[in-house]
Protein backbone atom coordinates (compact mmCIF):
# COMPACT_ATOMS: atom_id res chain seq x y z
CA UNK A 1 0.00 0.00 0.00
CA UNK A 2 1.88 3.04 -0.97
CA UNK A 3 -0.32 5.41 -0.40
CA UNK A 4 -3.28 5.25 1.37
CA UNK A 5 -6.15 8.42 0.89
CA UNK A 6 -8.30 9.45 3.09
CA UNK A 7 -11.08 11.79 1.60
CA UNK A 8 -14.10 11.28 3.50
CA UNK A 9 -15.26 14.62 5.43
CA UNK A 10 -14.95 14.06 9.35
CA UNK A 11 -12.85 10.94 9.48
CA UNK A 12 -10.33 10.88 12.29
CA UNK A 13 -7.00 9.07 12.34
CA UNK A 14 -5.21 7.82 15.41
CA UNK A 15 -2.81 5.47 16.15
CA UNK A 16 -2.00 2.51 18.30
CA UNK A 17 0.94 -0.57 17.92
CA UNK A 18 2.42 0.70 15.18
CA UNK A 19 -1.06 0.87 12.64
CA UNK A 20 -3.51 3.66 11.73
CA UNK A 21 -6.94 3.63 12.63
CA UNK A 22 -9.49 5.49 10.45
CA UNK A 23 -12.33 6.26 12.76
CA UNK A 24 -15.71 7.49 11.72
CA UNK A 25 -18.46 8.57 14.25
CA UNK A 26 -22.14 7.68 13.89
CA UNK A 27 -24.33 11.02 13.98
CA UNK A 28 -26.84 9.23 16.07
CA UNK A 29 -25.39 6.85 18.51
CA UNK A 30 -22.10 8.83 18.96
CA UNK A 31 -20.51 5.52 18.74
CA UNK A 32 -17.25 5.37 17.06
CA UNK A 33 -16.27 2.84 14.90
CA UNK A 34 -12.87 1.91 12.88
CA UNK A 35 -13.75 1.72 9.42
CA UNK A 36 -10.06 0.67 8.56
CA UNK A 37 -6.91 -0.04 9.50
CA UNK A 38 -3.50 0.28 8.26
CA UNK A 39 0.00 -0.74 8.79
CA UNK A 40 2.44 1.81 9.08
CA UNK A 41 5.16 -0.14 7.81
CA UNK A 42 3.62 -0.81 4.55
CA UNK A 43 3.09 2.93 3.79
CA UNK A 44 4.97 5.40 1.92
CA UNK A 45 2.43 8.50 1.76
CA UNK A 46 -1.04 9.61 3.58
CA UNK A 47 -2.85 11.97 1.58
CA UNK A 48 -6.08 13.92 3.48
CA UNK A 49 -8.54 16.14 2.48
CA UNK A 50 -8.46 19.54 4.94
CA UNK A 51 -12.14 18.05 6.50
CA UNK A 52 -9.77 14.84 8.09
CA UNK A 53 -8.73 15.20 11.24
CA UNK A 54 -5.12 13.88 12.42
CA UNK A 55 -3.95 13.20 16.29
CA UNK A 56 -0.22 14.95 17.03
CA UNK A 57 0.86 10.81 17.97
CA UNK A 58 -0.06 9.79 14.33
CA UNK A 59 1.31 12.27 12.99
CA UNK A 60 4.20 11.67 14.96
CA UNK A 61 4.50 8.02 14.03
CA UNK A 62 3.95 8.57 10.51
CA UNK A 63 7.00 11.44 10.35
CA UNK A 64 9.12 9.01 12.66
CA UNK A 65 8.71 6.30 9.64
CA UNK A 66 9.82 8.76 6.84
CA UNK A 67 6.12 8.86 5.66
CA UNK A 68 5.32 12.11 4.16
CA UNK A 69 1.58 13.76 5.05
CA UNK A 70 -0.12 15.70 2.35
CA UNK A 71 -3.21 17.79 2.37
CA UNK A 72 -5.56 18.55 -0.58
CA UNK A 73 -8.87 21.17 -0.25
CA UNK A 74 -12.20 19.67 -0.76
CA UNK A 75 -11.63 20.59 -4.12
CA UNK A 76 -9.30 18.85 -4.85
CA UNK A 77 -6.33 21.49 -4.76
CA UNK A 78 -2.67 20.56 -3.09
CA UNK A 79 -2.66 22.91 0.26
CA UNK A 80 0.65 21.43 1.42
CA UNK A 81 2.39 18.57 3.40
CA UNK A 82 4.11 17.75 6.33
CA UNK A 83 7.18 16.29 5.40
CA UNK A 84 10.08 14.02 7.95
CA UNK A 85 12.97 16.02 8.82
CA UNK A 86 15.88 15.85 5.80
CA UNK A 87 19.56 14.59 6.40
CA UNK A 88 22.00 17.61 5.32
CA UNK A 89 21.87 18.49 1.86
CA UNK A 90 23.41 21.98 2.26
CA UNK A 91 26.55 21.64 -0.56
CA UNK A 92 23.51 19.71 -3.23
CA UNK A 93 21.52 22.90 -2.80
CA UNK A 94 24.27 25.28 -2.92
CA UNK A 95 24.98 24.25 -6.43
CA UNK A 96 21.39 23.87 -7.32
CA UNK A 97 21.05 27.58 -6.44
CA UNK A 98 24.03 27.76 -8.77
CA UNK A 99 23.02 25.81 -11.44
CA UNK A 100 19.79 28.12 -11.62
CA UNK A 101 21.39 31.27 -12.59
CA UNK A 102 23.15 29.63 -15.30
CA UNK A 103 20.88 30.23 -18.44
CA UNK A 104 23.32 27.19 -20.60
CA UNK A 105 22.04 24.85 -17.51
CA UNK A 106 18.82 26.36 -17.14
CA UNK A 107 18.22 25.87 -21.26
CA UNK A 108 19.59 22.34 -21.39
CA UNK A 109 17.64 21.31 -19.03
CA UNK A 110 14.16 22.71 -19.53
CA UNK A 111 14.98 21.77 -23.48
CA UNK A 112 14.71 18.01 -22.45
CA UNK A 113 11.92 18.23 -20.30
CA UNK A 114 9.89 19.49 -23.26
CA UNK A 115 11.33 17.24 -25.73
CA UNK A 116 10.22 14.46 -23.70
CA UNK A 117 7.03 15.70 -22.90
CA UNK A 118 6.14 16.42 -26.67
CA UNK A 119 7.31 12.82 -27.40
CA UNK A 120 5.07 11.28 -24.70
CA UNK A 121 2.40 12.97 -26.09
CA UNK A 122 3.16 11.94 -29.69
CA UNK A 123 3.48 8.00 -28.13
CA UNK A 124 0.06 8.62 -26.50
CA UNK A 125 -1.48 9.95 -29.77
CA UNK A 126 0.54 6.83 -31.91
CA UNK A 127 -0.88 4.35 -29.27
CA UNK A 128 -4.69 5.66 -29.73
CA UNK A 129 -4.33 5.86 -33.59
CA UNK A 130 -2.87 2.21 -34.18
CA UNK A 131 -6.02 0.62 -31.41
CA UNK A 132 -8.60 2.38 -33.50
CA UNK A 133 -6.66 2.27 -37.28
CA UNK A 134 -6.69 5.71 -37.39
CA UNK A 135 -4.23 7.47 -39.53
CA UNK A 136 -2.74 10.19 -38.24
CA UNK A 137 0.70 10.35 -39.61
CA UNK A 138 0.22 14.03 -40.59
CA UNK A 139 -0.52 15.35 -37.18
CA UNK A 140 1.89 13.63 -35.81
CA UNK A 141 4.61 14.65 -38.44
CA UNK A 142 3.35 18.60 -37.05
CA UNK A 143 3.96 17.09 -33.66
CA UNK A 144 7.66 15.72 -34.47
CA UNK A 145 8.51 18.99 -36.26
CA UNK A 146 7.74 20.87 -33.22
CA UNK A 147 10.00 18.11 -30.89
CA UNK A 148 13.20 18.42 -33.54
CA UNK A 149 12.16 22.38 -33.15
CA UNK A 150 13.00 22.05 -29.18
CA UNK A 151 16.50 21.76 -29.32
CA UNK A 152 17.27 24.67 -31.57
CA UNK A 153 15.35 27.08 -28.82
CA UNK A 154 17.64 29.79 -28.15
CA UNK A 155 15.64 30.94 -25.06
CA UNK A 156 13.70 29.87 -22.54
CA UNK A 157 10.52 31.64 -24.19
CA UNK A 158 11.35 30.26 -27.24
CA UNK A 159 11.10 26.81 -25.85
CA UNK A 160 8.22 27.53 -23.93
CA UNK A 161 6.24 28.74 -27.27
CA UNK A 162 7.46 25.28 -29.19
CA UNK A 163 5.31 23.77 -25.51
CA UNK A 164 2.44 25.82 -25.90
CA UNK A 165 1.92 24.69 -29.86
CA UNK A 166 2.52 21.25 -28.99
CA UNK A 167 0.38 21.36 -26.07
CA UNK A 168 -2.76 23.19 -28.53
CA UNK A 169 -2.14 20.48 -31.06
CA UNK A 170 -1.88 17.46 -28.76
CA UNK A 171 -5.55 18.26 -26.83
CA UNK A 172 -6.83 19.19 -30.24
CA UNK A 173 -5.99 15.41 -31.32
CA UNK A 174 -6.68 14.07 -27.69
CA UNK A 175 -10.09 15.21 -27.10
CA UNK A 176 -11.30 13.54 -30.87
CA UNK A 177 -10.99 10.15 -28.77
CA UNK A 178 -13.27 11.48 -26.14
CA UNK A 179 -17.23 9.80 -26.13
CA UNK A 180 -19.69 12.38 -27.28
CA UNK A 181 -21.33 12.52 -23.89
CA UNK A 182 -18.20 14.13 -22.67
CA UNK A 183 -16.80 16.99 -24.84
CA UNK A 184 -13.56 18.84 -24.35
CA UNK A 185 -12.85 22.24 -26.17
CA UNK A 186 -10.04 23.78 -24.17
CA UNK A 187 -7.75 22.96 -20.98
CA UNK A 188 -9.37 24.76 -18.70
CA UNK A 189 -8.25 24.89 -14.68
CA UNK A 190 -9.12 27.22 -11.33
CA UNK A 191 -12.12 26.29 -11.82
CA UNK A 192 -12.50 22.92 -14.22
CA UNK A 193 -15.36 24.26 -16.23
CA UNK A 194 -16.08 20.55 -17.06
CA UNK A 195 -16.02 16.55 -16.04
CA UNK A 196 -13.19 15.90 -18.43
CA UNK A 197 -10.91 19.33 -17.37
CA UNK A 198 -11.66 17.76 -13.64
CA UNK A 199 -10.22 14.20 -13.81
CA UNK A 200 -7.31 16.56 -15.87
CA UNK A 201 -6.61 18.88 -12.71
CA UNK A 202 -7.26 16.13 -10.01
CA UNK A 203 -4.76 13.66 -11.06
CA UNK A 204 -2.02 16.78 -11.80
CA UNK A 205 -2.95 17.77 -8.23
CA UNK A 206 -1.60 14.04 -6.82
CA UNK A 207 1.23 13.66 -9.63
CA UNK A 208 2.59 17.34 -8.42
CA UNK A 209 1.54 16.65 -5.00
CA UNK A 210 4.05 13.31 -5.13
CA UNK A 211 6.65 15.14 -6.87
CA UNK A 212 7.04 17.61 -4.31
CA UNK A 213 7.43 15.15 -1.74
CA UNK A 214 10.46 13.23 -3.98
CA UNK A 215 12.10 16.59 -4.03
CA UNK A 216 12.19 17.45 -0.83
CA UNK A 217 13.18 13.49 0.44
CA UNK A 218 16.43 14.00 -1.90
CA UNK A 219 17.44 17.17 -0.71
CA UNK A 220 16.73 19.45 -3.49
CA UNK A 221 14.64 22.94 -3.43
CA UNK A 222 11.48 22.40 -5.34
CA UNK A 223 11.00 25.96 -5.69
CA UNK A 224 13.45 26.60 -8.13
CA UNK A 225 12.18 25.80 -11.67
CA UNK A 226 14.33 25.60 -15.01
CA UNK A 227 11.01 25.41 -17.01
CA UNK A 228 8.40 27.00 -15.45
CA UNK A 229 9.79 30.11 -14.02
CA UNK A 230 10.69 30.34 -10.19
CA UNK A 231 7.81 32.66 -8.27
CA UNK A 232 6.17 32.52 -4.15
CA UNK A 233 3.32 30.12 -4.30
CA UNK A 234 4.17 27.50 -6.03
CA UNK A 235 6.78 24.14 -6.25
CA UNK A 236 8.13 24.92 -9.55
CA UNK A 237 10.60 22.14 -9.96
CA UNK A 238 7.90 19.66 -9.22
CA UNK A 239 6.01 21.31 -11.73
CA UNK A 240 8.90 20.80 -14.41
CA UNK A 241 9.52 17.02 -12.91
CA UNK A 242 6.29 15.67 -13.79
CA UNK A 243 5.84 17.42 -17.07
CA UNK A 244 6.85 14.23 -19.00
CA UNK A 245 4.43 12.28 -17.10
CA UNK A 246 1.28 14.64 -17.52
CA UNK A 247 1.03 12.40 -21.33
CA UNK A 248 1.54 9.26 -20.12
CA UNK A 249 -0.26 8.78 -16.45
CA UNK A 250 -2.91 11.80 -16.12
CA UNK A 251 -4.56 12.70 -19.58
CA UNK A 252 -4.24 8.75 -20.78
CA UNK A 253 -5.84 7.68 -17.29
CA UNK A 254 -8.66 10.36 -17.74
CA UNK A 255 -9.35 8.72 -21.65
CA UNK A 256 -9.90 5.36 -20.09
CA UNK A 257 -11.67 6.64 -17.82
CA UNK A 258 -14.47 7.73 -19.95
CA UNK A 259 -13.81 5.29 -23.04
CA UNK A 260 -13.89 2.58 -20.79
CA UNK A 261 -17.37 4.20 -19.23
CA UNK A 262 -15.34 3.97 -15.39
CA UNK A 263 -16.84 7.48 -14.71
CA UNK A 264 -19.70 9.06 -15.94
CA UNK A 265 -21.42 11.94 -15.35
CA UNK A 266 -23.32 10.94 -12.05
CA UNK A 267 -19.54 11.33 -10.69
CA UNK A 268 -19.38 14.79 -11.26
CA UNK A 269 -20.51 17.21 -8.96
CA UNK A 270 -20.80 21.49 -9.67
CA UNK A 271 -18.58 23.31 -6.74
CA UNK A 272 -17.42 27.02 -6.43
CA UNK A 273 -18.38 28.05 -9.99
CA UNK A 274 -16.73 24.55 -11.43
CA UNK A 275 -17.07 20.94 -12.08
CA UNK A 276 -15.41 18.12 -9.87
CA UNK A 277 -15.13 14.53 -8.73
CA UNK A 278 -17.50 13.91 -6.39
CA UNK A 279 -16.93 11.78 -3.44
CA UNK A 280 -17.56 8.62 -4.97
CA UNK A 281 -15.72 9.85 -8.58
CA UNK A 282 -12.58 10.33 -6.50
CA UNK A 283 -12.69 6.74 -5.34
CA UNK A 284 -13.07 5.67 -8.75
CA UNK A 285 -10.25 7.66 -9.92
CA UNK A 286 -8.01 7.19 -6.81
CA UNK A 287 -8.22 3.53 -7.38
CA UNK A 288 -7.13 3.55 -11.24
CA UNK A 289 -4.83 6.39 -10.65
CA UNK A 290 -3.00 3.63 -8.04
CA UNK A 291 -3.16 0.71 -10.34
CA UNK A 292 -1.88 2.65 -12.98
CA UNK A 293 1.73 3.99 -11.08
CA UNK A 294 2.71 0.73 -9.73
CA UNK A 295 1.83 -1.65 -12.95
CA UNK A 296 5.07 -2.95 -13.46
CA UNK A 297 6.37 -2.62 -17.08
CA UNK A 298 9.64 -3.15 -18.95
CA UNK A 299 11.37 0.24 -19.93
CA UNK A 300 13.27 0.58 -23.59
CA UNK A 301 15.08 3.37 -22.60
CA UNK A 302 16.08 2.37 -18.64
CA UNK A 303 16.35 -1.50 -19.93
CA UNK A 304 14.42 -3.00 -17.27
CA UNK A 305 11.61 -3.65 -15.40
CA UNK A 306 10.42 -0.57 -13.49
CA UNK A 307 6.69 1.35 -12.49
CA UNK A 308 5.70 4.78 -13.57
CA UNK A 309 5.83 6.00 -9.71
CA UNK A 310 9.85 4.41 -9.34
CA UNK A 311 10.48 6.47 -12.49
CA UNK A 312 9.04 9.67 -10.76
CA UNK A 313 11.55 9.10 -7.95
CA UNK A 314 14.05 8.28 -10.65
CA UNK A 315 13.71 11.85 -12.26
CA UNK A 316 14.95 13.71 -8.60
CA UNK A 317 17.87 11.54 -8.78
CA UNK A 318 19.04 11.67 -12.42
CA UNK A 319 18.55 15.70 -12.10
CA UNK A 320 20.19 15.86 -8.71
CA UNK A 321 22.89 13.80 -10.30
CA UNK A 322 23.30 16.38 -13.20
CA UNK A 323 23.99 19.46 -11.02
CA UNK A 324 27.74 17.78 -11.31
CA UNK A 325 27.19 16.23 -14.61
CA UNK A 326 24.83 17.97 -17.29
CA UNK A 327 24.82 15.03 -19.33
CA UNK A 328 23.29 12.77 -16.63
CA UNK A 329 19.44 14.15 -16.54
CA UNK A 330 17.30 12.09 -19.29
CA UNK A 331 13.35 12.96 -18.26
CA UNK A 332 10.77 9.64 -18.75
CA UNK A 333 10.19 8.66 -22.40
CA UNK A 334 7.59 5.90 -23.01
CA UNK A 335 7.78 3.05 -24.80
Amino acid sequence: MPTAYVLQPDLRIRTTSERLLVVDTDPESGRDTVVREIPIRDLDRLILLDCVSITSQAMGALLRAQIPVVYLSSSGKFLGSFLPAQNAHGEARLLQYRRCLEEKFVLQTAGRIVAAKIYNQRRVLQRLAANRKLDLSKELGGLLSLLSSTSASRTIEELRGFEGAAAARYFELWAGFLPREFPFERRSTRPPHNPVNACLSFGATLLYSEMVSYVHAHGLDPALGFLHQTEDGRWSLALDLIEPFRPVLVEALALDLFTHKILDASHFEPKEGGVYLNQEGKKKFLLQYERRLDRQFFSEHVDCRTTLRSQLEQQVVDLKTSLRDPDRFEPFLMN
